[in-house]
Order: C-alpha cells, then structure tokens, then sequence
C-alpha cells in the first residue's frame, strides 16, 4: 500500500489557525517525504466554502493546485505529487497537458493527474464559467481525459470532439514519465464516471467516506466497466482518500478526537467518534492497520490521508507523525 498525504493549503487548514500560506504548504510536503509518505496532494479550488461539509457559507481563500505542487517539486527530491482533482473546466485540455509535461519535468518524472468534471457551482459563477448539467459537464472530462492521454503520450495530437478539439497540437518538451504521468479520474463511481475510468484512464480516484461494504459495491460495478470495455480490472490504480484521526492506543485516540472535534472549522460538537470511524480511519493506530487492509483486500493500492474533519486539512502535526510511526510500517 501506498500512502499520501492530503496538503494544508485552505484558511482553515493548518493546525495553527494561519491563512492560506506557501511556505506552511511546502514545509507540510517537505516533513511527508521525511517522514516515508509516498506521496502528497492538491485539490482544485480557488476558493472553498465548508457548507457542503456541515459549515458556514463563508469563502476561504486557497493557493492554485499546479503553482503549489511546482513549489513542493522543486523542495522535495521522491515524494510524488497529486492533484485530487484537477476541474476539467478550469484549463484548457491542451493547455492542462503542456501544464502538466513542464511540472512532470520540474519534478523528475513524480507527476500524478488527477481530474475531475467539477461540482462547485458557486466557483464557476464567481469566476465566470458556466456550470453544465452533470451529463455535459461529465462528457467534456471524457474529452479532457482523451487528450491529456494523447498530448501526454505522443508529441503531436489531433482530436476532434464535441467540445474540444486539436489540430496536429505538438507537445514538446514531452513529460519524463513514459509512456504518460499517470491519469486518474476523480468521483463518487457512477456508471459515467466509471465508464471513462475502464476506456480512457489509468485510475479511479474516490473520496473522503467510505466502508469496506459500500466501496466494494463500486469496485464490482469497476470490474463490468472494464469487461464491458475488454480490459482487465486489475490494470485500473485504485485510489483512496479517507479522512483520518489516529492515536496511538485508545485512550490517546479519545484525547487526540477530542481536539481534533475542538480545532475543527465545522461544528463538530454533535460528532460521535464511533460514527465517524465507520467510514474513515479513525481509531487507535492497530484499529486503522486493520481497516486500511480490507481496503487493500478490495484491491485499493494508494491510500490518501486527510488528518482532520474536513478535507486537506491537518488537525494536528503530531498525527501525521504517529500515522508514520506506527501505521506506514504495518500496511507496506
């Protein structure tokens, strides 16, 4: 198993209270690779209100996905760096893949893609894109994923869709990954979703709650995806995000959920530690051993830990460091 940290990079994501900061986001990356992670990523937002996860409508100020990662490329020497997930309509597919050749090349070769159709309505007006229904907003990030696989892969491209298009597109210098970075689709696993995911991508992605139960009822719905597409199931990455609150036995657990509940930028005083771990890593550290393999058992192979409530957001240093401790080495 391989395991990532989900990076700090909102207002309300540092254990300090501080806004959004590049330096705090760097050296977030930086103590991952020190610590053994394999890998640390992004998400995709300009700005982001918490009412979707139980908070107020208040806007919190984020730092741009690509221009981070660069930053903690050129900080950091192995570990990998991930988007989870890039909106499809934020950048121009062409655009996106000559983005993302250049950073796989700042980085050595450590870039992960991860993109999804988008579903922050208020974003898209505030920046002024439109906001597709679902059924066109999934059909241009099949397009999107068509020529990022192309463009990534080949160093001229042409591709005639119904949204986008490119004529003989060169894309030179070529990222240092062959034969591409590897793309993953990010979504909750619908028929659509999963669909481009078996045809056109090298992995699903899906986040922040999960059971063993209800992801295993979308794998099965992966695995006919990919027959119906003649490939074979396990040649699809399957990647995890879970929220995760850790301690070390369970007396420590309680006093570090306690906290966690305490710092939260949601109001958290109604959660129940019980309810919260039966579809995230919360626990004392053997507990979460236990979980993560019946995800593995379910074929995931890249786990990404969001240490707080909400996602990319650290409720406390301290559990990244005790998740490496004493969880990093019983999953490997």
């Amino acid at each position: 198993m391989k395991v990532g940290l989900a990076l700090p990079h909102y207002d309300f994501s540092y254990p300090d209270g501080r806004a959004a900061d590049l330096d705090a986001t760097v050296a977030f990356a930086r103590r991952a690779e020190e610590l053994g992670y394999d890998s640390v990523w992004v998400s995709d937002h300009f700005f982001l209100d918490l009412s979707r996860y139980g908070g107020s409508p208040e806007r919190h100020r984020s730092l741009e996905a690509l221009a981070t990662l660069a930053s903690v490329a050129v900080e950091t020497k192995r570990v990998r760096l991930g988007t989870l997930v890039l909106c499809e309509a934020f950048r121009h597919p062409p655009v996106l893949a000559k983005m993302a050749s250049t950073l796989d090349i700042i980085s050595g070769g450590r870039l992960e893609l991860g993109v999804g159709a988008g579903w922050y309505e208020t974003e898209y007006s505030a920046f002024g894109f439109r906001f597709p229904p679902t059924a066109e907003r999934i059909a241009r990030l099949r397009e999107t994923v068509d020529i990022l696989g192309g463009m990534l892969s080949t160093e001229r491209f042409t591709y005639e869709g119904r949204y986008y298009h490119v004529s003989d597109a060169p894309n030179d210098p070529m990222p240092v990954q062959k034969p591409r970075p590897p793309i993953l689709v990010g979504g909750k696993g619908g028929p659509k979703i999963l669909r481009i995911v078996a045809e056109a991508a090298d992995g699903w992605n899906t986040v922040w709650r999960w059971t063993p139960e209800a992801y295993a009822e979308r794998v099965r719905e992966l695995d006919h995806a990919c027959e119906r597409a003649n490939r074979d199931p396990s040649s699809v990455r399957r990647s995890l995000g879970l929220y995760t609150v850790v301690g070390s036995d369970a007396r420590d657990f309680e006093d570090r959920w306690a906290r966690t509940c305490e710092r939260a930028p949601i109001d958290a005083s109604g959660f129940r530690a019980s309810d919260f771990a039966r579809d995230a890593l919360a626990g004392a550290s053997a507990d979460i051993v236990a979980r993560i393999k019946e995800f593995e058992a379910l074929g995931v192979s890249d786990l990404v830990c969001s240490f707080g409530l909400v996602p990319f957001s650290v409720s406390e240093e301290e559990q990244i460091e005790l998740f490496a401790r004493e969880v990093l080495p019983a999953v490997r």
